[in-house]
């Protein structure tokens, strides 16, 4: 750690006033300087640190302060020189600017018929060009034999630069530019980072504000367990996370900072773009948004290292010996900070060197053209190639660099500064010309209408400089890897005979001990065994993986130092450095940080793992739906498992935790499978067959799962179902079949998923019993797949009017089994009447469901309460049938009088 001899230190001459002995304190500063002079920062800190301790021990109250003094970490003599050609580098920068602006305003230049303008962000790039321009020739590398490759987070609304960068580079052509933004027919460029429509290119999507910096946390944790546990060697590998500011102030941006600084990932690096600007107007008007992310991000444990000024104020700072320029600096407020860059040299030296008379002084040789380009230290390469190169040499913290910058910087009066800056998308030729002037582009006023893009010629020094930085680093960036190099075959269907096999008699499990039996069995697959990743959020004992404490242990970077307090028990609580289990604590987005991380590590990584994230179902999409949309984005491959699933089953628990619509919200995710098993044998085939494709296949699906805490008796896997099961529906207990010759009973088809299809069994033999009633029961896994089945035969068919139409699964599986449909979920009643349209036409449709607010009491209480339990099922059957003329009112009347049914009670809905 250095100590810097500038900051608040030197602002004490202010406040010498109250100072009882001045010349005693200035003696102590004289004392600390010459140490540092003679014996190096280092020895100065730890001086430092013991006389804070002593002063500790003899209880004195000491102010804490996270901060330091509003100028740079690094002193100019300690900056290390770039070894780049930094005059090439701008060059490069100045062609870059001009095309990302060019694409956007060409973009935003279309009329359609229709209205609308396309978008896209010019300011966001300006404000960082130079923050990207040392990364990308100087730090970053792009995977290749030598290296795992650079994990990029990208700031969203810069993807304008970078694709300019990739024009330049060859990767993207004139026409991929010109489509910005208009992907429709394949030749678009996305409008942010989204690697679902470029597949090849953008790694990460981070434009929803804070999931970057949350999920590269997790990320760079992960990259470390990978490397802990010998699957890849990460080592040398970074995480850097580009963010604005602005952004800070979403909860997830700063959220998981201390697990960062906890588990001291070195390998991850924040770059904060303090341009003080949001899309409204300033971050922090009457604040300083740099000293509060400092205090929050020292506080937490990170190494922090600000970059505010220019090459330009050193001189002024080596000047500036009672210390009045560094405590304007300090003074100065982020609002008025934004307005010497919206103003000119003139009004910087009134209201900014001008609220001192030294200060003032010292600026007094200089043109005001001179003072209005003192630049920030965002937009000096010199400078931030020094911060650079410090962040990725600091060991065991991860690092935050704060970097100030101007938004728009540029764009002069269209938008430098302005608080409109972020919706600029159009310029005026004025604009572009002043534009042209200020980055020396080559292109005649005669061409600037047409607003063309500029790109030297593939032999000249500036493009041999680009090629030259990008192979010394091991190829272009960004890049997406869509499959791994490696391949596993998933084991047989029957390894999991303990899973698809009947109970025996007298036993009874949950699905939830169905899930446990048929991970633990995989972890014993030599091959795919160490690539499960069991994700836990403080749950296990609910779920009953308790027992993979010991059996596999949780990855702690630091083992265990302590002696559980259960280590005399078979399965103790173990944390090991090669730990397999990621406990997260009390955090879902934490978790499914996590899960992403693995989820994507195929691409990330080049290895292939198979992430189980299980958690109350409750708070799951409902929860961190944000970050299971964008893991749909990534193309996340894994399992997520919802537990104690359903309104009715976690019956204790009440409102907040008793889970109704989970699955109507996966099913808005095109790439998520998802499905809500009752049986073991069910869970088996769900899960192997997403080994299958994920694993085997390497397909782009991720798979989501309900599962269940209620005990009862497992009917085996019927041989031939399999397909059934996973299309979402088959026949698991079909009714008596009419005597040979005799009359038909009425009949009806009883359908159910989850819980609650127990209730449709129990209805059957109500049904039988006391109406003479014959009902088959179809277990529907899935209404979600079923509803996406029928959806795409619908359009197939409403688009080919010429050809034999397609004909759904539902209807087929119902087509020869007669009667009216009766669907029993513990799920809203939207989730199984997706399914309305496929049923075969002429036959009554009745959907039971648990929509409204949960409750604590016994299961058979909520599900008389929401309407679901075997006797609304009766009801519903028989008034089916007499919808399709088949019984009378009377019948139904007397079965509501049967089973004692509240007919005048409030609708569950509203309850």
């Amino acid at each position: 750690m250095s100590v810097s001899n500038t900051g608040a230190a030197q602002a004490l001459p202010f406040q010498i006033g109250s100072d009882i002995d001045a010349q005693e304190t200035r003696e102590w500063m004289d004392a600390l300087s010459a140490v540092i002079d003679a014996e190096g920062p280092e020895r100065a800190h730890f001086l430092l640190e013991q006389l804070l301790e002593h002063a500790r021990q003899k209880s004195i109250d000491m102010p804490f302060s996270a901060t330091t003094g509003y100028v740079n970490t690094i002193e100019p003599a300690h900056e290390e020189r770039s070894p780049g050609n930094l005059e090439m580098e701008e060059r490069l920068r100045a062609y870059m600017r001009w095309n990302a602006m060019a694409m956007v305003v060409k973009a935003n230049r279309h009329d359609p018929a229709d209205g609308g303008d396309l978008g896209g962000h010019i300011g966001s790039f300006a404000s960082l060009a130079s923050l990207f321009g040392a990364g990308f020739n100087h730090f970053w590398h792009a995977e290749s034999e030598n290296h795992g490759g650079d994990c990029l987070y990208i700031q969203g609304h810069v993807a304008p630069g970078v694709y300019a960068r990739a024009y330049l580079e060859g990767r993207l052509s004139e026409e991929h530019l010109l489509h910005f933004r208009q992907e429709v027919d394949g030749k678009g460029l996305s409008s942010y980072p989204h690697p679902k429509l470029m597949p090849e290119f953008w790694q990460f999507p981070t434009v929803s504000m804070g999931l970057g910096p949350l999920m590269a946390i997790y990320q760079a944790r992960f990259l470390k367990y990978l490397h802990a546990r010998g699957i890849a060697n990460t080592e040398n590998r970074k995480v850097w996370v580009f963010c604005g500011d602005g952004e800070m102030d979403e909860v997830e941006s700063l959220g998981a900072i201390g697990l960062a600084a906890r588990e001291r990932l070195d390998n991850l690096i924040f770059v904060i773009n303090c341009n003080l600007q949001r899309l409204d107007g300033p971050v922090r008007g009457n604040g300083k948004i740099i000293q509060e992310l400092e205090g929050e991000f020292r506080g937490a444990g990170w190494n922090v290292i600000k970059l505010i000024w220019g090459s330009s104020w050193d001189p002024l700072l080596a000047r500036d010996k009672d210390g009045a320029l560094r405590k304007v600096m300090m003074d100065t407020v982020d609002g008025d900070y934004q307005a010497m860059k919206a103003n000119d040299g003139a009004y910087v030296r009134k209201h900014f060197f001008g609220k001192h008379p030294s200060t003032a002084k010292m600026v007094e040789h200089m043109s005001d053209e001179e003072i209005f380009e003192l630049r920030r230290g965002g937009h000096d390469s010199k400078k931030v190639y020094a911060a650079y190169h410090q962040a990725v040499n600091h060991k065991g913290q991860p690092t935050v660099l704060l970097i100030k910058t101007i938004k728009g910087f540029g764009m002069g009066k269209s938008g430098e500064g302005k608080n409109n800056v972020h919706q600029t998308k159009k310029l005026t030729d004025q604009d572009i010309k002043a534009f042209r002037d200020r980055f020396n582009i080559p292109i005649p006023d005669s061409e600037l209408s047409k607003l063309p893009f500029y790109k030297p010629a593939d032999d000249t020094p500036e493009m041999q400089y680009l090629h030259e930085r990008r192979k010394a680093l091991g190829g272009y960036l960004p890049h997406r890897r869509m499959k791994a190099d490696e391949q596993f075959t998933v084991p047989a269907l029957d390894t999991f005979k303990a899973v698809i096999e009947p109970t025996a008699e007298g036993r009874e499990i949950s699905t939830t001990q169905a899930y446990v039996r048929f991970l633990t069995t995989l972890l014993r697959d030599k091959a795919i065994g160490p690539r499960v990743v069991p994700i836990l959020v403080d749950e296990a004992r609910t779920f009953g993986m308790e027992g993979l404490f010991r059996q596999i242990g949780i990855y702690n970077p630091d083992g265990q130092q302590y002696t559980p307090v259960d280590k005399d028990q078979v399965m103790y609580y173990k944390e090991d450095k090669q730990g397999q289990i990621l406990q997260e604590g009390i955090n879902e987005a934490g978790g499914m940080s996590s899960w992403i991380a693995a989820a994507t590590s195929y691409s990330t990584s080049n290895r292939i793992m198979i992430p189980f994230y299980v958690y109350y179902s409750m708070f799951g999409f409902q929860r961190i739906g944000d970050l299971a949309w964008a893991a749909g984005d990534m193309q996340a491959r894994g399992f997520l498992l919802g537990g104690t699933s359903g309104r009715t089953t976690l019956n204790g628990e009440g409102l907040q935790h008793e889970d109704g619509h989970s699955h109507i919200l996966a099913g808005t995710i095109p790439n998520c499978v998802s499905y809500d098993p009752t049986f073991a044998h069910e869970v088996g085939v769900i899960l192997h067959h997403g080994l299958k494709r994920m694993v085997e296949k390497q397909e782009n699906v991720f798979y989501y799962l309900t599962l269940l805490n209620e005990n009862y008796a497992m009917p085996g896997l019927t041989p031939g179902t399999e397909e059934q099961i996973i299309k979402g529906m088959y026949l698991c207990k079909p009714g008596t079949a009419p005597a040979k010759g005799g009359k038909a009973a009425l009949r009806v088809q009883l359908l159910g998923s989850g819980t609650i299809l127990r209730e449709s069994i129990a209805a059957q033999e109500l049904l039988a019993q006391d109406w003479g009633v014959q009902a088959d029961v179809w277990s529907c896994p899935s209404f979600n797949e079923l509803t996406r089945d029928g959806q795409d035969c619908e359009r197939f068919n409403m688009l080919h009017p010429l050809e034999t139409p397609r004909v759904s699964f539902v209807a087929q599986q119902l087509g020869a089994h007669s009667g009216p449909v009766v669907a029993s979920t513990d799920y809203i009643k939207a989730y199984a009447e997706q399914i309305r349209p496929f049923i075969p036409k002429g036959r009554s449709y009745k959907v039971l469901g648990t929509d409204g607010f949960g409750r604590s009491d016994f299961r058979s209480k909520l599900r008389e309460h929401f309407e679901v339990n075997r006797h609304y099922v009766v009801v519903a059957a028989l008034k089916a049938l007499q919808e399709d003329g088949l019984a009378s009112a009377e019948t139904v009347a007397q079965a509501i009088s049967k089973y004692g049914i509240k007919s005048d009670k409030i609708n569950p809905l509203y309850a």
